[in-house]
């Protein structure tokens, strides 16, 4: 998936540009500057996803699940940075406009980089909805920011040739899509900060393992402690066992192995671990008399 972005970033920047020198429009340089960031991104997306998919070893025995975040993490910086320079372009246009020219060529041109990067964002959010990949979604979802951008751009651009007056209009499309993609990029960097700092998993999905636990544990027996983060793809679930203390050894693995395959079938990926405890240790000491 990675490759298939590069590929189709190559393709449309060298399609963008091209459409920005036919027509020395500032807002289809705004849409070509976003497709150099796309192209770097899918690089910084193919290392993430070579080194995450690398098994665990002696220094990381978690594995390296936790490479995607801080693919994720340039990503929203590099869009940040192209978010600031098309403002800045934006803006200097605006307080010095230039006439546009070839605008129907240049259409022609933003829209088939539009509907390339359409079906590819389309294909990768499939993937990485069937693979859970944070990078993978966040390169599609990068792809699709572009999508929108051009479409904006490209509208903009159509009432300018209906109406050759409004100019300035390029200018203001521009900056437009300059503080639009500031949101995909601040929204990038949260989910890496939350990956790389172990949030929690979702609300969902902290409801979902309770009620799993709850169905498989017998009337005697109960839990508390959850803890929950997630590593790439990878769900970790924690949580005290309390049994009666008479339950043998034998018993007690027995259930904890039931309660790890429940989860594990209706969570993608789920790393569970269980510490087992005696009833008796979560009841109040007996004061002396």
């Amino acid at each position: 998936m990675a490759l298939l972005s590069i590929a189709t970033s190559i393709a449309t920047l060298a399609l963008k540009f091209g459409a920005y020198f036919l027509t020395d429009s500032v807002s289809l340089l705004s849409d070509a500057l976003e497709a150099l960031v796309n192209l770097a991104a899918g690089l910084v997306a193919l290392t993430a996803l070579t080194i995450a998919e690398q098994p665990a070893d002696d220094r990381h025995t978690y594995g390296h699940d936790k490479a995607e975040y801080f693919s994720s993490g340039v990503e929203g910086t590099l869009i940040l940075f192209a978010a600031a320079s098309i403002i800045y372009a934006g803006w200097n246009r605006f307080l010095h406009p230039v006439p546009l020219d070839n605008l129907g060529w240049g259409i022609s041109v933003g829209l088939l980089a539009a509907a390339m990067n359409f079906a590819t964002a389309r294909l990768m959010l499939k993937v990485a909805a069937k693979h859970d990949s944070v990078t993978i979604e966040a390169d599609a979802k990068h792809l699709l920011t572009d999508v929108w951008t051009s479409a904006g751009v490209l509208g903009g651009l159509l009432v300018i040739v209906f109406l050759p007056g409004w100019q300035i209009l390029d200018a203001l499309i521009a900056v437009a899509v300059g503080l639009h993609i500031v949101v995909t990029g601040i929204d990038l960097l949260r989910r890496s900060i939350d990956g790389l700092m172990d949030a929690a998993l979702s609300p969902r999905e902290i409801r979902q393992a309770e009620e799993l636990i709850r169905a498989g544990l017998p009337a005697e027996a109960s839990f508390h402690a959850l803890r929950t983060r997630k590593s790439g793809a990878t769900r970790f679930i924690e949580f005290h066992l309390l049994l009666p203390g008479e339950t043998s050894v034998r018993e007690s693995h027995a259930l904890c192995d039931r309660l790890e395959e429940s989860i594990a079938r209706h969570l993608a990926k789920a790393s569970v671990s269980i510490h087992v405890e005696p009833q008796e240790a979560q009841q109040p000491l007996a004061k002396s008399p």
